[in-house]
């Protein structure tokens, strides 16, 4: 079984983004086209309930069977930091938002979710669909940190998944490994 993680569409904000529901720009229709190509016919597909999600998850469905969208798969929750520019960010919290990042497990910003609620919140989500499926792929739509949550999850730590680039319209796949681990078949690859 694969789970196929598309990031969606880019949304050209300056700023941090995660349950502000913001559009995707979908206007790129050769990127949308090439990927939904790039995709397993026979695959499911599932969305975050995030308009940007949702629209990309749309774009690239053609026949596949849909899923309900998933709130489970939305975006961290940047709290107090959602919309504000990652400069305000570093200088209303400098020390906050620099272990966020370098440490990321417990830590939150102001009011949001750490990445370690994040995973588990994906985590239980993936587990829960993986068993459902019936050994069917899974095409899901979903955000820059959720995807980063399970290729952590396939590398072994957070930490070597922050090493990665996860672009708007990327395609990583992860394949079940042994036991209930799971294998970075491929990473931000762009069709």
């Amino acid at each position: 079984m694969r789970w196929w993680w598309v990031r969606h569409g880019p949304t050209h904000e300056k700023a941090f983004v995660g349950w502000r529901d913001v559009p995707a720009d979908l206007s790129d229709r050769a990127a949308v086209d090439r990927l939904a190509a790039a995709l397993p016919r026979d695959a499911l597909v599932v969305s975050s309930d995030l308009r940007r999600a949702v629209a990309t998850a749309d774009a690239i469905q053609g026949a596949r069977p849909r899923l309900p969208d998933a709130e489970a798969l939305r975006e961290f929750d940047f709290g107090a930091w959602d919309g504000l520019g990652f400069e305000t960010v570093a200088a209303r919290d400098p020390e906050l938002s620099r272990a966020f990042w370098e440490r990321p497990g417990d830590i939150a910003p102001p009011g949001g979710e750490s990445w370690n609620a994040v995973a588990a919140r994906v985590n239980g989500f993936v587990e829960t669909l993986s068993r459902e499926a019936g050994g069917r792929d899974v095409i899901a739509v979903a955000h820059l940190g959720v995807i980063m949550t399970q290729l952590g999850r396939a590398l072994g730590s957070a930490s070597a998944a922050m090493g990665h680039q996860i672009e708007p319209l990327s395609l990583t796949c992860l394949a079940r490994g042994k036991g209930d681990g799971w294998v970075a078949e491929c990473v931000n690859r762009r069709p």
